[in-house]
């Protein structure tokens, strides 16, 4: 098992098709992208001990679930991508993607031990800690290796990956909802049961995903592909390492970049069916049902907008993201005065696909700026602007909402000024973005092995 999982056992062999990697990565992404479905378990865990209706001071609360599992899950996910990313580049694909599953799968298993004792540290432990371990592994692996597959297309490559992680939330929320129901009995909720299944699925698949990746040769290249051999504008053909691209202004740049774009979507993702409901008056079903869209958006904008940045290049679309954002976003509370919720929706569904391209260009942006040596590493520590804007935008979006309540304001006007500021946060990432330059030469690698490094 070790040599089957060690990195020279994973090059690819002469013929070896690249269009293999893909799938396994999106099986990958999509396993563990079952975070952004995670939210259909929320209620009933909080009917542990009352099955029907929650029991107040035996209970848990929502708040409290969310924070023990969403919120500390994404937070884990980019601090294992931040301190593991130089092992995943050492250790190579295959043996990430198993540490992955391993991490992840037994994270859902001690998850369902905390629900059987009714003990939500050691909820949190399972799903929040040690699932939050294997998604940040599983987040960066294929993505890096993509990258290398893809030198011609990284941003189509990227979307890839990414758009797995984003459509998780559409196969694991439905797959919860239908075995929680399968093991609901009178004495319950049946989450503890559930989330035992989906590991086991999810092991499975993982692994199968392990066993099919594989990482180019030293000397390959895509047929008909010729290397440029001198750097273009913004994109080098010389190599920093991880931990010299800490000491560069690009990368602090970049991480405004990806902090400031999620931070303004993920406040509308994760407070989408009561946005729309206060804003509108719809009811709950059609409230879950936009919130079905924006998920759909997420998805397909991860791929459509990345992968036109290989034709606009990565600066370029950033800026679309940002300005185009800023414009919608201010128009969102004229939707809202005129009560056209087919705008607010057509707005909303664009700005979500924005979100998800940010997250799938931004590989794309570093490979571009600091070459491919250690791409998933510098990949796994700019993601921790992930986790700060998992914080961020959720916060604002909620207790800004309740602060204009509280001082009078109609509950469906309630969110204009968190709009607002939220165009104005899209501004600041704009400007990060615009100030983006080469990388200083007295960075680039000179060791051994980094190719296009100096000498």
């Amino acid at each position: 098992m070790p040599s089957f999982l060690d990195r020279a056992q994973t090059v690819a062999p002469p013929g070896f098709s690249r269009w293999l990697v893909p799938p396994a990565a999106i099986a990958v992404q999509m396993c563990i992208g079952e975070i952004y479905g995670f939210s259909v378990f929320n209620i009933p865990l909080t009917r542990a001990i009352g099955i029907t209706k929650s029991i107040p001071d035996q209970d848990w609360t929502v708040q409290h679930v969310v924070l023990a599992t969403y919120s500390l899950g994404l937070v884990m996910l980019g601090l294992s991508a931040a301190f593991l990313g130089k092992w995943v580049e050492r250790e190579g694909p295959r043996k990430t993607m198993f540490a992955s599953a391993c991490f992840f799968c037994t994270g859902l298993v001690v998850a369902s031990l905390g629900v059987h004792l009714h003990n939500l540290f050691v909820v949190a432990l399972g799903y929040g800690v040690i699932g939050g371990i294997g998604l940040g592994l599983g987040y960066i692996a294929p993505v890096s290796t993509l990258v290398k597959w893809f030198p011609d297309r990284p941003g189509m490559a990227t979307g890839f990956a990414i758009m797995g992680f984003g459509s998780g939330a559409l196969v694991g929320a439905p797959f919860g909802v239908e075995l929680m129901a399968h093991f609901k009995t009178a004495t319950s909720v049946g989450v503890e049961e559930t989330l035992l299944v989906m590991a086991a699925c999810y092991f499975v698949m993982m692994n199968f995903a392990a066993w099919i990746v594989r990482v180019p040769a030293a000397d390959w290249k895509p047929e008909g592909f010729v290397a440029a051999t001198q750097s273009g504008k913004l994109i080098t053909t010389h190599q920093v390492l991880a931990d010299e691209a800490l000491k560069t202004p690009q990368f602090y740049l970049l991480w405004g970049v990806l902090c400031c774009n999620v931070t303004a979507g993920i406040g509308i993702l994760a407070q989408g069916s009561p946005m729309i409901q206060d804003m509108f008056g719809v009811s709950p079903v059609v409230a879950g049902g936009f919130v079905g869209l924006l998920s759909i958006f997420n998805m397909i904008g991860r791929f459509i907008w990345s992968s036109s940045s290989d034709l606009t290049g990565r600066k370029a679309i950033y800026c679309v993201y940002f300005l185009l954002g800023c414009a919608l976003y201010c128009l969102i509370p004229f939707s809202q005065r005129i009560n056209s919720v087919a705008l607010f929706v057509g707005l909303t569904c664009v700005i979500i696909s924005m979100y998800g391209g940010g997250f799938a260009t931004i590989p794309a942006y570093l490979r571009d700026v600091f070459g491919t040596i250690q791409v998933g590493a510098i990949h796994g520590r700019i993601i921790t602007a992930w986790s700060m804007a998992a914080v961020l935008g959720p916060q604002l979006v909620t207790y800004l909402s309740a602060y204009q309540r509280d001082r009078g304001v109609p509950k469906s006007e309630a969110y204009n000024t968190t709009l607002y500021i939220m165009a104005g946060i899209l501004l600041v990432g704009l400007i990060c973005n615009l100030c983006v330059r080469a990388v200083d030469p007295r960075h680039h690698a000179s060791e051994p092995g980094a190719a296009g490094a100096k000498t």
